[in-house]
């Protein structure tokens, strides 16, 4: 094995690290001398850590489905940090972040607006069954930091089960909860009572299921309920970012364990929500509704922070004590951004037309891989959608995968690679059904140039 496939094996994450020398090979033939600058400026002045700084390159703007580098070269967008459901600067979006700066441009604390309570309102209208209690935040850690905080003000109990692999969030407590070695290795003692179970990963399952999934995973979670008995909830992604969607009865089974349990379900929503997998939330294509719900990212239309707690109507407990608190909790302009967001969701019909162009895009992607051995699988629900990389011998292609993605950049398509080898494709539920031709294209001549 490459020493560099072994480095890429030991960061593997959510993202797709930037620490490798075909980073720099890009930069230095794709960059020019001000963007090389900007670059450098940023690295000075900014912490460098994994994933994010020292940068890749710089923007000057983004629109619909494309990103603009400052060179003015134009990039098809299926990254997104998972924010762009209704594109960039949609009109809509943009009109009501304008007006909301004109009128109130900010919500002290101890008063409400007709922007929050509108979203309040419209939320519950959307969600399913009694998740009719919400309360916002800047991001979605945040909002998962809320729900743990509730779960144990409702339960008396304080240790969580989560997935190992799973990403909630980069803060101390959602790291806790979280299961990639990226974030937790070596920082000190984590939130007490984090316990992990196997996720249902057809890749990683220590049970060899296979791709017949015999739901011993939910199994093993139960165990777990059963031996410690004072778990406060079961902290899950609905489906991975990597592509990853369980079994219908995967669901319906950890739903009936956590009632046997009373340990309550907490499903994070937060990067496929709002649409992108072909329902407004993804917990209803497994016909389940949880005790908390977390959204966030696209809700802010791809322009705003926000985020947001959903809970049963009976956990509205917390009246003598404060669960978020934040200064931003009811701001005005990102209230407004995520109305507007919704009404386009809605108008525009994005989530079944997430649902249509998600299954042509992947049946696209199939025919690709008849064509080229190194795509395993491809998965996906709606715009959520992942090309598994592995060679012949059936190891992760993680050296290809990145050589795929940087030589996708130099032709104008952006995406990232997940957990070393998983090429994540998720572009805006607004995307030309051109484009989306357009991408596997440009992918065809990456895999047969490699």
């Amino acid at each position: 094995m490459k020493e560099e496939d072994t480095q890429n094996r030991v960061a593997q994450s959510e993202g797709d690290v930037n620490l490798s020398s075909a980073r720099t090979d890009w930069q230095q033939e794709h960059l020019d001398e001000q963007t090389v600058a900007l670059l450098e400026e940023d690295a000075r002045y900014f912490l460098h850590q994994s994933l994010s700084s020292p940068c890749l390159n710089a923007l000057s703007g983004c629109e619909g489905s494309f990103l603009i580098d400052m060179q003015g070269r134009r990039y098809l967008d299926f990254h997104g940090n998972n924010v762009h459901q209704v594109g960039f600067g949609h009109p809509r979006v943009k009109a009501a972040i304008y007006e909301a700066l004109e009128q109130l441009p900010f919500c002290t604390r101890r008063y409400t607006n007709k922007y929050a309570v509108g979203l309040a309102r419209k939320l519950a209208e959307l969600s399913p069954g009694t998740l009719n209690k919400c309360l916002f935040a800047p991001g979605g850690a945040e909002a998962i930091s809320m729900a743990i905080k509730l779960a144990r003000m409702a339960t008396g109990r304080f240790k969580t089960v989560s997935m190992w692999d799973s990403f909630h969030g980069a803060t101390l407590d959602t790291i806790s909860i979280g299961g990639e070695a990226l974030f937790r290795n070596n920082i000190g003692p984590l939130l007490p009572g984090s316990e992990h179970a196997p996720p249902p990963d057809p890749d990683s399952c220590p049970f060899r299921c296979g791709r017949q999934c015999s739901l011993q995973c939910a199994d093993y979670v139960e165990y777990i309920l059963r031996k410690e008995g004072d778990v406060a909830a079961v902290v899950a992604e609905t489906v991975r970012s990597t592509g990853i969607v369980p079994p219908q009865d995967y669901w319906r089974k950890l739903r009936s364990i956590c009632d046997r349990h009373g340990a309550l379900l907490i499903l994070d929503e937060i990067p496929n929500g709002l649409g992108r997998t072909g329902s407004m939330f993804t917990c209803e294509q497994y016909g389940i509704v949880p005790d908390m719900l977390v959204i966030g990212k696209g809700l802010g239309g791809g322009s705003f922070p926000i985020a947001a707690l959903l809970a049963r109507e009976d956990l509205d407990i917390g009246q003598d004590r404060a669960l978020g608190h934040f200064t931003h909790e009811k701001n005005p302009v990102a209230c407004a951004a995520a109305l507007a967001t919704i009404e386009v969701i809605e108008s525009e019909g994005l989530v079944e037309r997430s649902r249509t162009l998600g299954a042509k895009f992947v049946d696209q992607l199939k025919e690709l891989q008849t064509r080229h051995r190194l795509i395993k699988e491809v998965r996906g629900l709606g715009l959520l959608v992942a090309v598994v990389l592995r060679r012949d011998d059936g190891s992760p292609a993680e050296h290809e995968a990145e050589r795929i993605m940087y030589s996708a950049l130099g032709k104008g398509l952006s995406f990232k690679v997940t957990m070393g080898s998983i090429l994540a494709l998720t572009p805006p539920l607004t995307i030309d059904e051109q484009h989306l031709t357009d991408a596997v294209t440009i992918l065809d001549g990456c895999f047969s140039e490699l």
